[in-house]
């Protein structure tokens, strides 16, 4: 067994590697996870009735941005009152790739809002899966 070991030391790297990659998504989710897809987002945005708040700059917001969100840039996340003041309603919290988002429902969970999640793939994964957007003029 150890001479098949050491003679096909690569094949053994491979299969390492390979269940790795195949474990990293479920290691990751279960570590705070990265959002919610955009089919759930819709599904909290129906029946749930979630904000939606963008922490997008106001360039990029008008550029593009969900259908009916708030633009609250990250750097004024903390005195915004754009922000539901009940804080048992849902946010879903948006950005271009869902960086900035992740880091906002953090932010937004410490102060409150227990039900506060991140888009996952932020703006990019909401249009890949076809879903609306609308664009504003800038501020």
């Amino acid at each position: 067994m150890l001479q098949f070991l050491l003679a096909n030391w690569y094949l053994v790297l491979i299969a390492a590697v390979s269940g790795g990659l195949l474990l990293w998504p479920s290691l990751t989710k279960a570590s705070g996870g990265a959002g919610i897809t955009p089919a759930d987002a819709v599904r909290l945005i129906n029946r749930e009735k979630a904000v939606v708040v963008d922490v997008s700059e106001p360039g990029e917001f008008a550029a593009a941005h969900l259908v009916g969100s708030r633009n609250v840039p990250l750097g004024q996340l903390d005195a915004s009152r754009d922000l539901p003041t009940n804080k048992q309603v849902p946010v879903i919290v948006v950005c271009a790739s869902g960086n900035r988002a992740a880091r906002a429902a953090k932010a937004l969970q410490a102060k409150g809002h227990a039900k506060a999640v991140a888009l996952a793939g932020g703006l990019a994964a909401w249009r890949k899966a076809d879903l609306p957007v609308e664009k504003s003029k800038a501020a």
